[in-house]
């Protein structure tokens, strides 16, 4: 009778232990844009069920390649996957994080904000075919700015990065050449 009451107690405390108790923490990679929210995100979920959250913000091709080989239990990516590669892979995505991309320009003697460039200015730029602060393709859109006779300096990224793929996919809906060029 003893041992019986004593496997009924083991077995009733085996049973209502919380899910939590035995739930491993929950690994994440990809994008580092979503990074700060995704953090106090995994705080709050840690603090309401006990289980942890560990993501690594190495980027949206990182993110993709980690959840393609299974070692994370989620990516993210500024990308969406093609629908063939998410059957491919037997993966699913959905939206978490909603952001924008913003051009930085950096001129000495020019205020924040200051200066305006159109959608197909900024193709030309990075297309190398405005070269100078004061081309008149930048000038016609800053008329009262004394614009530089100084080079425009572009700096990108060179990894897998989802907000270059955001960036040059918005040039290419506003500038017909940026897509026949760099697509």
């Amino acid at each position: 009778m003893k041992l019986q009451f004593g496997r009924t107690l083991i077995a009733a405390a085996v049973l209502s232990m919380s899910a939590s108790a035995f739930a491993s923490d929950i690994t994440g990679a990809g994008a580092t844009f979503p990074y700060p929210i995704y953090a106090k995100w995994a705080e709050a979920y840690k603090a309401k069920t006990g289980i942890g959250m560990n993501y690594q913000s190495i980027g949206s091709g990182g993110g993709i390649k980690q959840i393609k080989a299974k070692t994370v239990d989620f990516g993210a990516s500024d990308k969406p996957l093609k629908p063939e590669e998410l059957e491919k892979d037997g993966l699913t995505q959905f939206p978490t994080v909603m952001g924008g991309v913003v051009p930085v320009i950096n001129l000495d003697g020019i205020k924040e904000g200051q200066i305006k460039l159109t959608g197909a200015v900024l193709a030309d730029i990075f297309l190398g075919k405005v070269k100078k602060w004061n081309d008149p393709a930048i000038a016609s859109l800053n008329k009262g700015v004394a614009l530089p006779a100084s080079d425009i300096t572009v700096v990108h990224r060179s990894d897998g990065s989802g907000t270059t793929f955001l960036f040059a996919n918005y040039l290419t809906k506003v500038s017909p050449e940026w897509k026949d060029k760099v697509g």
